[in-house]
């Protein structure tokens, strides 16, 4: 057996801070149900079949019971003495009933065969779930005494279990009590849950009008929401409580809360604008399960000494919190990713639609992106004569000058020939020069005779 962590005294059987062994310490429950074992002066011994994130106080022992057997916890027990048994471990609402029972069935047969072939008798504390009772119309209590026909198959899964448990007790072979758990809120709330869905969603890129959509089934129903804190706390003194023996006892918040109110409570700790959407695709809950239930703390208070201390809106800023640090470490981040690779793939999408369609009033349709290539190329590399004056320098420039100057010069007078010969002033003009030189020749002559030689 391979134990991670430190060691220490062996905690003493009379209830006082000793070692606690916690199944399942990895999950939800178990992580909140360690960490008020070890504020109450108990040093805790982590059981999971996987290493997870957890307290470097704790220790780990990897183990698991559905297939390796109950041998592996029997000697754990034997090695460490510890006062108290925390079963922790279980599956929630998984689609496969197969799975249900192996994890909420079958591994508390183990978990009893381990305690039954130990010498060591430490307290077992079974979190059960307040869904092995039978649904109730709206108003009345679920009391410990209440019928117990689920109506569900985690439901049915969480009874045989918690049954399996409280046969052992009335046989004399285990100390037991049997913590019937409502519905918890808190830090690390599992992204299957209702809340935890809504905190995924939060997390997610906001729309481009800047708010984020919240997908959920319809919110119909109200629930008994109790502070992951508070049931830790519960744990802690069912450890401890000597009338509790062979006990159920239920824990909750005593009051019902509509669960579109929870979910405002969450959405309003997020401080997000969302846009909240209800509709018939998917279920978080079966439509079996009831529209309304309240648990009766009564018992609790009256066999562990323990009353809730918190509302559901302290609950729900430390969800919010823990989701976020998980996003912000690394994980729990999928929904953000996705939503992030969705936004991208459209944004790219549009830059592909910008280019396409080009500038304001710049040519469209299939050979619209030639015909800017050819621009782009004419812009960028310039008429011919431009290109050689670069390449040739300042007295090519100089000289290029010149050579304009003197095309200018004659493109000016072809142009006033031109211009003359449309009008016939350019033959007219030849004679008259013609007749001039003429008559200036023979003036000449004329000057020469009159003279002589």
């Amino acid at each position: 057996m391979t134990l991670v962590g430190t060691q220490s005294v062996p905690g003493a059987p009379d209830g006082s801070p000793g070692r606690v062994v916690v199944l399942g310490a990895t999950g939800f429950v178990g992580r909140h149900a360690g960490a008020a074992l070890e504020a109450a002066g108990h040093e805790v011994i982590a059981v999971a079949r996987q290493a997870a994130k957890m307290p470097a106080s704790w220790q780990f022992c990897p183990m698991d019971l559905v297939k390796d057997g109950p041998d592996a916890l029997t000697r754990l027990i034997e090695a460490e003495h510890p006062v108290a048994v925390v079963n922790a471990a279980g599956v929630a609402w998984s689609s496969s009933v197969g799975v249900m029972r192996q994890g909420n069935q079958l591994l508390v047969d183990q978990l009893l065969a381990a305690l039954d072939a130990a010498s060591w008798r430490p307290r077992l504390v079974h979190l059960g779930s307040v869904h092995e009772y039978t649904p109730q119309p709206a108003g009345v209590l679920l009391a410990e005494d209440s019928p117990t026909r689920p109506a569900t198959d985690y439901g049915q899964s969480k009874l045989l279990g918690s049954q399996a448990v409280l046969r052992s007790v009335e046989e004399g072979r285990t100390n037991a009590v049997v913590l019937r758990l409502s519905n918890l809120i808190g830090a690390g709330t599992p992204p299957g849950s209702l809340l935890g869905r809504v905190a995924q969603q939060l997390l997610a890129r906001p729309e481009p009008g800047g708010a984020v959509t919240v997908q959920l089934s319809p919110l119909r129903s109200s629930r008994d929401f109790v502070d992951a804190k508070d049931a830790s706390e519960a744990v802690v003194a069912a450890t401890r409580a000597p009338g509790a023996r062979g006990r159920v006892v239920n824990i909750g918040s005593g009051t019902s809360l509509h669960v579109r109110a929870v979910v405002e409570r969450l959405i309003a700790a997020s401080g997000r604008r969302v846009r909240l959407v209800e509709d018939t695709g998917g279920t978080v809950r079966p439509a079996t399960d009831a529209d309304w239930m309240c648990v009766d703390v009564t018992a609790a208070r009256e066999l562990l000494g323990w009353s809730p201390r918190r509302g559901p809106e302290e609950a729900v800023r430390d969800l919010w919190k823990a989701a976020k640090r998980a996003v912000g470490a690394g994980g729990g981040g999928g929904v953000r990713r996705a939503a992030r690779t969705r936004a991208d793939a459209a944004g790219r999408s549009a830059t592909r639609r910008r280019r396409a369609a080009g500038p304001q009033g710049a040519p469209t349709g299939p050979k619209a992106s030639t015909r800017r290539a050819e621009d782009s190329r004419a812009r960028t590399w310039g008429p011919p004569r431009t290109a050689r004056v670069h390449e040739r320098g300042p007295r090519a420039h100089h000289s290029m000058q010149s050579q304009g100057r003197g095309d200018r010069t004659r493109t000016r007078g072809s142009r006033r020939t031109g211009a003359k010969a449309r009008t016939g002033h350019g033959d007219a003009g030849q004679r008259t020069r013609a007749r001039g030189r003429a008559r200036a020749g023979a003036g000449a002559r004329a000057r020469a005779r009159a003279h002589g030689p």
